[in-house]
């Protein structure tokens, strides 16, 4: 990563993922000494060990310890340990992630195979983006590489359910995405008619007085209009609040147009359409052409 860019994930965020982590890392640790084996985890468990945002509306209990094997003979069971075992047929095939000697997690990409039978589309898509963004960070690889290689892997994967899912999500998961929000909001505008937007862009020339790159969380160069998604920590936290005046302050002066998604902006259909019309009309008005959906079309 290079420490010119602005690439890190909100504090907020991040203390919330290191903090669930340590807790789920403790807890798995302690299933497996008292099972006594090795214990391998998958599902919403492998994504809290590897620091992954859990996806909303996911059907499984993400309170519950999720183990994982190749097949039926091989799962690990003991009376009042909380842990659900799954098969998942095609871990022969992987790289198992050592958290620590007791504790191995389900690489990312099969986690998120394995997950897809369990989410809905657009949630799917947004665990995509998010797991992406971990790997790039993780290993200090080309997020753009990554998102390739994601795609080359579902593709050549045994057939499981939930595959087609995976290889039409695929279209839509992009690199450089640093939140779930970002890609909820990303996705509106899309179900909306909108042009894909090119997430984490770094904005040419353009440094904050500290000598960093602007980065925009969304935008369409060409036409210099960007959306960024400001959550909490951008009102209640003051340094946070002068660094985002900075940057709207510096990029108006060079002719950009930013608009600003909140939680409430994503809230419901009617507030998604109202922030997706704002960003259309800015966008028409610079010479874009497109057919602006009012109701949300769906993307599979």
């Amino acid at each position: 990563m290079n420490d010119m860019f602005d690439t890190t994930p909100s504090p907020t965020m991040r203390e919330g993922l290191a903090q669930r982590k340590r807790d789920v890392v403790r807890r798995c640790t302690e299933a497996a000494k008292t099972t006594g084996h090795k214990l391998m985890f998958g599902m919403t468990t492998s994504l809290m060990l590897q620091s992954v945002p859990i996806p909303s509306e996911c059907d499984l209990d993400t309170a519950v310890l999720h183990t994982v094997s190749s097949n039926k003979q091989r799962r690990v069971r003991k009376r009042g340990i909380p842990t659900q075992p799954h098969v998942w047929r095609p871990l022969v095939d992987s790289e198992p992630v050592r958290i620590n000697r007791h504790v191995y997690a389900l690489d990312l990409m099969h986690t998120w195979a394995q997950l897809a039978m369990h989410l809905p589309f657009e949630e799917l898509v947004v665990l995509g983006d998010a797991i992406i963004t971990a790997s790039a960070r993780a290993n200090g690889r080309d997020a753009e590489h990554i998102r390739a290689d994601l795609a080359a892997f579902v593709t050549g994967l045994a057939p499981f359910r939930g595959k087609r899912s995976c290889i039409a999500a695929c279209r839509y998961i992009m690199a450089g995405v640093d939140s779930p929000m970002e890609s909820r909001s990303r996705l509106s505008l899309l179900k909306h008619g909108l042009p894909c937007p090119q997430p984490g862009y770094t904005v040419p020339g353009a440094m904050f007085a500290s000598g960093t790159s602007m980065m925009l969380d969304m935008a369409w160069p060409q036409y210099r209009v960007a959306v960024e998604y400001d959550g909490d920590q951008h009102r209640t936290d003051k340094a946070q609040w002068r660094r985002d005046q900075e940057k709207r302050d510096r990029l108006q002066n060079h002719g950009w147009v930013l608009r600003i998604a909140t939680a409430a902006t994503l809230a419901n259909a009617d507030t998604r359409a109202d922030h997706a019309f704002g960003v259309a009309r800015q966008l028409m008005l610079r010479g874009a052409r497109f057919t602006f959906q009012p109701v949300e079309r769906s993307l599979q």
